[in-house]
């Protein structure tokens, strides 16, 4: 799947997402998960029942893979920055912690998305929020503009990771920080796996090896780079899922064999500093 090929996928899948509040796993309202609601969904990966109450109903599309808000230590007048914003949850989050002297920055590639965080932001009445379109490999954000950058499993997706991580360092002040919530891998996949549109899009073919996503953070510049959380992401493989249900009937793979995959599939919570 070569990289443009990839973007476009993406981009129509969570197009649709934002146009139906759907899920890009329907009916389970996770990306890569197989929850009820977005709402359950928001309270396993560590979000409040005050935090799921406090933002627009429609912002919370139940899309992440954890809480990059959880322990990121937000402060007064702070500029916030959210890599794939979508409809805009973890933006309004953020903007209740920096208060009104501060500022949100969300960027998202999909149209329908903005459309509808704006839509979110209006009927909220948050002043100090703004969505923008743009690419996460090419942030629309000036250097050296923000204090914290955000994202909420959605660098997995990106074919250029490394690129994704250099834009976030170029857009943070100095001593400016990162707190990213994402999908990585234990072992590598199966080719069979890694080459499944259904699985990319799903947030699993498109994670890196654990090892060379740090190091790829590393390289873009940040110190002190930390993984604060780390957990199994899938807690079962059901055929019941909709993702795994397409991927057992297209690939060549066990049941058994998905399950081993699934065990060296994790969520982490990795922080970062941009260097004085």
């Amino acid at each position: 799947m070569p990289g443009t090929s990839i973007k476009d996928i993406v981009k129509e899948k969570y197009g649709r997402i934002a146009r139906t509040s759907g899920s890009c796993c329907p009916p389970s309202p996770s990306c890569c998960d197989t929850s009820r609601d977005a709402d359950e969904t928001g309270l396993r990966l560590g979000y409040s029942e005050s935090d799921l109450t406090a933002a627009p109903a429609e912002a919370n599309l139940g899309l992440g893979c954890g809480n990059p808000l959880a322990l990121a230590s937000l402060q007064s007048g702070e500029t916030v920055l959210d890599l794939g914003s979508g409809a805009g949850f973890d933006c309004f989050l953020a903007a209740r912690r920096i208060g009104p002297t501060g500022k949100v920055i969300g960027v998202d590639m999909t149209m329908d998305m903005i459309t509808k965080a704006r839509e979110n932001a209006a009927r909220g009445g948050y002043g100090n929020v703004e969505f923008r379109l743009g690419e996460i490999e090419d942030l629309p954000v000036e250097s050296e503009a923000v204090d914290i950058v955000i994202s909420n499993c959605v660098i997995n997706l990106s074919p250029h990771k490394d690129r994704v991580f250099q834009e976030a360092y170029r857009t943070l002040r100095p001593g400016g920080r990162i707190m990213i919530s994402d999908i990585v891998l234990l072992e590598d996949l199966p080719r069979a796996v890694k080459t499944s549109v259904e699985a990319y899009v799903g947030c699993v073919a498109g994670a890196s090896l654990k090892r060379d996503y740090l190091r790829e953070i590393e390289q873009a510049g940040f110190r002190d780079v930390r993984v604060l959380e780390e957990r199994v992401f899938f807690s079962t493989v059901s055929p019941q899922d909709p993702l795994i249900r397409e991927i057992l009937t297209k690939l060549d793979i066990s049941p058994q064999e998905l399950r081993r995959v699934a065990q060296n599939v994790v969520s982490i919570n990795v922080t970062g500093t941009k260097g004085e």
